[in-house]
């Protein structure tokens, strides 16, 4: 063959070589941006619905102390509407505390014990039928072989249905010593959990059932809602918070729903670059996918560990989805939050660990190298003994390694203009009329255990 052909063929094959790669870059960059454009708007049929009475009894019992074991949290206090539907710090003062977000604190007359292990996760949109697992490690989930059709953490199985995720969800914290069940000594909720007595006629659950039961105007409501005097269960009282939490923190009239409605001027110009960047270079949407952003799944992105940890191994340490699994590949996985009203959440990962949009997203970017340069003493946590603030604890570097040799994260490299443009768009995620609830809190609690304030 002559010279001359076999380079004219040799030019023949590279420029065909690279429209073909030019032009399946092309498919799959028209691909995910079409994605964006092809998903269905949320909307009300995507939520449970419930009685306005059954609502607004979950309301009273989401901001009543009565539910705790020590009578002085409520569920409210660490996801409060005011407060993004969580409470404004890394990780909270809970048990043994006292005021609301950064004004929470614990007391010298009554210390907290120690932060609650994880960042308090928001609730926006959490009662969508699209949600499948709940908690950053994932223990409750739907799962048809589960009593009920949802899996529960070991002894916790549910005793009666439940009637969506939040209403299973809503019944682990009254558990946690940390949380709201107190210490063993302090009371027989506390002492029950130290004993695993959480179900049956004399556990956990059922003494708090038969707390609320006590309070008159609780039963009313109970028996005018179901239509039976029969005794209390605790599945009664997660089913009203479910609905409630379904209902005050639904939140589907952001900009970016109004633009999948069709409204092609919702969207900033700088919003819609971001969008762009969002479904496609910048891979966002390969885990926060579909309408609401979430996969439902989990991924180990190198959130840098602060806190007490979960006790999982070294001192501080959180091996997130593998304490669930006890698979080890699942060691530091943590669930794929939704990123409905994330502006509105901070601060965020499974530690809480970053207080903006830009430092998380920025960390997404180079998360080892995010990790490795972390300090610690940026962040503020409430103190346990008083007022002011305390420095986190922190893992030994052994752990800190372990923890950046386990991200899967991988993202291509954005400049300084692009991360501002995929922060814009994650604010085209509000939804105005969400913030602060839809009901709120209520003045009052039949109980008549205070209601936590802002204002404390």
């Amino acid at each position: 063959m002559p010279k001359f052909r076999r380079a004219a063929l040799a030019r023949l094959f590279w420029v065909s070589a690279l429209s073909l790669v030019s032009f399946s870059l092309a498919s799959v960059s028209l691909a995910r941006l079409s994605f964006a454009d092809s998903l269905v708007p949320l909307a009300r049929a995507d939520f449970p619905t419930a009685p306005k009475e059954q609502i607004l009894l979950g309301r009273d019992l989401f901001f009543d102390p009565l539910l705790s074991g020590n009578r002085n949290i409520a569920c409210a206090t660490c996801h409060h509407g005011a407060l993004g539907s969580a409470d404004a710090v890394a990780l909270s003062v809970g048990e043994g505390g006292m005021g609301l977000g950064k004004n929470r604190r614990g007391t010298e007359t009554a210390p907290a014990h120690q932060h609650v292990p994880r960042n308090a996760p928001a609730l926006y949109n959490l009662g969508a039928d699209q949600i499948t697992v709940l908690f950053h490690d994932g223990r409750v989930a739907r799962d048809g072989s589960a009593p009920f059709g949802v899996r529960m953490p070991e002894g916790n199985a549910l005793e009666r249905p439940a009637v969506n995720l939040l209403a299973a969800q809503a019944l682990l914290p009254l558990l946690s010593p940390e949380e709201m069940a107190g210490s063993p000594g302090e009371n027989p909720i506390a002492d029950a959990v130290a004993a695993q007595e959480i179900r049956g006629p004399s556990g956990a659950w059922a003494q708090l059932a038969a707390r609320v039961e006590a309070v008159p105007a609780y039963r009313a409501r109970f028996t005018a809602l179901n239509g039976s005097t029969a005794p209390l269960h605790i599945s009664d009282i997660g089913n009203a918070i479910g609905v409630f939490l379904a209902e005050e923190f639904r939140a589907i009239n952001s900009p970016f729903d109004a633009y999948l409605r069709g409204d092609t001027e919702a969207l900033s110009k700088a919003q819609t670059r971001g969008k762009t960047l969002f479904y496609g270079k910048a891979l966002c949407s390969s885990c926060h996918a579909g309408a609401l952003q979430t996969d439902n799944s989990f991924h180990a992105i190198g959130i840098p560990q602060i806190g007490p940890g979960k006790g999982h191994g070294a001192t501080g340490a959180d091996h997130g989805r593998a304490a669930i699994t006890g698979d080890i590949n699942d060691r530091y996985r943590f669930r794929t939050p939704s990123l409905r009203n994330v502006a509105l959440t901070a601060p965020y990962g499974h530690s809480g660990a970053y207080d903006s949009l830009k430092e998380v997203v920025r960390h997404h970017l180079a998360p080892r190298e995010s990790l490795m340069r972390f300090d610690p003493a940026r962040v503020a946590l409430p103190a346990l003994n008083g007022p002011g603030q305390t420095a986190p604890q922190t893992p030994p570097a052994a752990e800190r390694a372990r923890i950046a040799a386990a991200i899967t994260l991988q993202i291509p490299p954005l400049t300084d203009a692009e991360l501002r443009d995929i922060v814009s768009f994650l604010h085209a995620l509000t939804d105005p009329s969400s913030i602060g609830g839809k009901l709120g809190a209520p003045a009052r609690v039949p109980s008549g255990l205070p209601v936590d304030s802002l204002l404390d």
